[in-house]
């Protein structure tokens, strides 16, 4: 886990979850953007991505495990005694919205970037099928993600910037896989289990990974009182990676200072 302060008096503070293959260091500019518009950060490598080493790269035993890792991050926010929101991209928004059907957050708002509630390209059902046999007896045994950068975002420095970092993970295991799947499928089937928090759902409009009508079925169904959904046409799966990532920001943040309002925060 790390920390961003930002300088003098902080407003809240942003806990981040990222998405799979990926690490926290791919968010070093909306690190940067937040902190320097009066936000604290936190965030950290998910278990077996990035530099962590307490799992296999590419595999976990249980998606709870991501679910626990992600608990610790917004204990560490809350002793900061401000506002705390959650931002969670791709997985890191599955991860989010398991956490709010699963624990008792304090959370001031959620903010889901193309939350990962289905998938565009489904392996086979071949490979599917034989996927339940190889999680009971090889859970380990890995596989190609079959995702490419240039599936990810259109902007060419950050595709650039992947096909030379290491620590990228290209193949998952079988038991990730499953446990991916059953993870999405418990957002929707436990949907009136979820906490009642102020949620922003922003979707790239022309996402090559994340089925974008799993997410907007799972935002109309969601039982939350104030909710807002925000589609950005032409974009690739990683709208603050996209090369107008500066508006998307922007809509997050004006998001935020709006439920910073609501609670008696005065926002210059």
């Amino acid at each position: 886990m790390w920390k961003w302060e930002a300088d003098g008096g902080a407003k809240a503070v942003i806990v981040m979850v990222h998405g799979a293959m990926e690490h926290r260091r791919r968010y070093s500019w909306l690190i940067e953007m937040w902190r320097s518009s009066g936000f604290h950060v936190i965030m950290g490598d998910l278990p077996g991505q990035g530099m962590t080493t307490r799992a296999s790269r590419g595999h976990v035993d249980s998606f709870d495990e991501y679910l626990d890792e992600v608990k610790d991050w917004i204990e560490a926010a809350y002793s900061y005694g401000l506002p705390v929101f959650l931002l969670g991209h791709s997985m890191g928004g599955l991860i989010a919205i398991r956490l709010l059907q699963e624990e008792e957050l304090t959370l001031a708002g959620v903010i889901l970037s193309s939350p990962c509630l289905g998938l565009v390209h489904q392996p086979s059902r071949v490979i599917n099928t034989l996927s339940y046999g190889l999680n009971a007896v090889f859970p380990s045994f890995k596989m190609n993600s079959g995702i490419t950068v240039k599936m990810a975002t259109r902007n060419k420095e950050v595709q650039e910037f992947d096909l030379n970092d290491t620590l990228y993970v290209t193949k998952v295991s079988v038991r990730w896989y499953r446990e991916l799947q059953d993870a999405m499928k418990q957002a929707f089937e436990a949907l009136g289990k979820i906490k009642d928090v102020p949620a922003l759902v922003m979707q790239a409009g022309d996402d090559k990974i994340v089925n974008k009508k799993a997410v907007n079925t799972w935002f109309n169904h969601a039982p939350l009182s104030e909710k807002m959904y925000k589609e950005w046409p032409s974009f690739y799966h990683e709208i603050f990676n996209e090369p107008e990532r500066e508006k998307v920001f922007e809509y997050a943040r004006d998001f935020v200072h709006g439920q910073l309002r609501s609670i008696g925060y005065v926002i210059d």
